[in-house]
């Protein structure tokens, strides 16, 4: 199962994904919020933390994940504080029962990732891709809107048109063709 432990806060905050099943992960903790006690309101133990990146609205609150439950964190960059363990363009980690595979995605921010289980046809997309056709900002140091596109257009090969379900850093999640979702950002992201 999927949870969205940030949704309903209204403080500043990305979604933060539980993702349970044989192995039990946060993905992205998020900012401001006591999701510790979110978490707990599912799970007694959580087996680790994947970042899709390491802005402050969906890290915040890692040292209180870490801590409560003794666990580490993963994600592209571990010169990133907090960032415990690297997983690299190309690497596979298991979320829940399924194995995804980890494709560097910069463009909003130098360390984003995305993680693409094909199988379920499910995908963790950040902050580079949003429902509608909206793409991560590039107003932000390391943002860069050409390796934004690059990044995309990237992800967009890399998915099947035949995903079912995409967790983006904000807002909701997209159940009904999200591939369109990814093929319109692609294309908007090319304008202005």
């Amino acid at each position: 199962m999927i949870y969205n432990l940030a949704q309903g806060q209204q403080v500043f905050t990305s979604n933060a994904f539980l993702v349970t099943g044989e192995r039990t992960v946060v993905v992205d903790p998020g900012n401001d919020f006591d999701v510790v006690s979110a978490i707990r309101e599912h799970v007694d133990a959580v087996d680790a933390v994947v970042l899709t990146h390491t802005h402050p609205d969906h890290v915040g609150n890692l040292a209180a994940v870490k801590e409560a439950f003794g666990v580490e964190a993963w994600g592209f960059d571990t010169s990133q504080e907090g960032v415990d363990h690297a997983i690299a363009d190309g690497d596979t980690i298991l979320l829940g029962d399924d194995e995804y595979l980890a494709l560097h995605t910069p463009g909003h921010k130098d360390d984003h990732l995305c993680l693409y289980a094909a199988d379920p046809g499910v995908l963790f997309a950040g902050d580079l891709v949003f429902a509608n056709g909206s793409f991560g900002r590039t107003d932000l140091e390391e943002g860069h809107r050409p390796t934004l596109v690059e990044s995309i257009d990237s992800l967009k090969g890399a998915v099947s048109e035949d995903l079912r379900e995409m967790h983006t850093g904000h807002g909701p999640s997209i159940t009904t063709n999200p591939y369109h979702d990814i093929d319109l950002a692609s294309k908007a992201a090319r304008m202005g």
